[in-house]
């Protein structure tokens, strides 16, 4: 039976573009076409393909909250992200929705038709550049949540601020400035006033 796929792309001439593509492989019949997210739900509810192709940014509803909610509705369509946005964000945000692969627009055409069959067989599809970006992504070390204050307080410390000398500049007490610090060493899970410069600046949160 030929894979029943829907693409979803708000502009008409790369989505004509890929239905043409996808058009070539007689195992694969394209049932709809929708060109936003919101209709990419709807369409995909309707006629319940294997597969939505879909691009990350679109009109009324993204890429991502469209496989979000698809994922939540009918979990047994797969959804192929087809897009010209490699960035890391957009990869981790795509993939934790439940897409089951990442394409670029770029790719060869005999890569996307086999990328369409995996990924409507539940086989993860991710494009070369775009899994070691994840495999990356994933890998680094996790933001610690700090509040606007205590990133002042960590700003006035890398900077070489003593208590009192930090108290002085954001008008607070030296008590204030010691439980920002306590709260700072917890979030980034180190011990000293040393360590915390170094975990900060390793992740991009002030420069020395």
């Amino acid at each position: 039976m030929a894979v029943r796929v829907i693409v979803a792309d708000d502009h008409p001439v790369v989505r004509t573009g890929v239905v043409m593509m996808l058009g070539t492989d007689p195992a694969i019949e394209v049932v709809a076409e929708a060109a936003d997210g919101a209709e990419a739900i709807a369409l995909a509810l309707e006629h319940r393909p294997d597969l939505v192709v879909m691009d990350l940014q679109m009109p009324e509803l993204d890429g991502v909250e469209a496989t979000t909610r698809l994922q939540a509705e009918a979990p047994d369509i797969a959804v192929l992200i087809l897009t010209t946005y490699d960035t890391d964000r957009a990869i981790v945000s795509a993939v934790e929705a439940g897409a089951v692969g990442y394409l670029l627009k770029d790719a060869p055409p005999d890569e996307l038709l086999a990328a369409v069959r995996r990924a409507a067989a539940g086989s993860p599809v991710l494009a070369g550049p775009v899994a070691e970006k994840l495999e990356a992504a994933r890998s680094a070390p996790a933001m610690p949540d700090l509040t606007a204050r205590e990133l002042d307080v960590l700003e006035a410390l890398a900077a070489g601020g003593t208590n009192k000398g930090i108290a002085e500049q954001l008008f607070v007490s030296q008590a204030t400035v010691k439980t920002h610090l306590i709260h700072i060493f917890q979030k980034l899970q180190v011990d000293d006033r040393t360590s915390a410069v170094a975990r900060a600046v390793e992740l991009g949160l002030v420069e020395r």
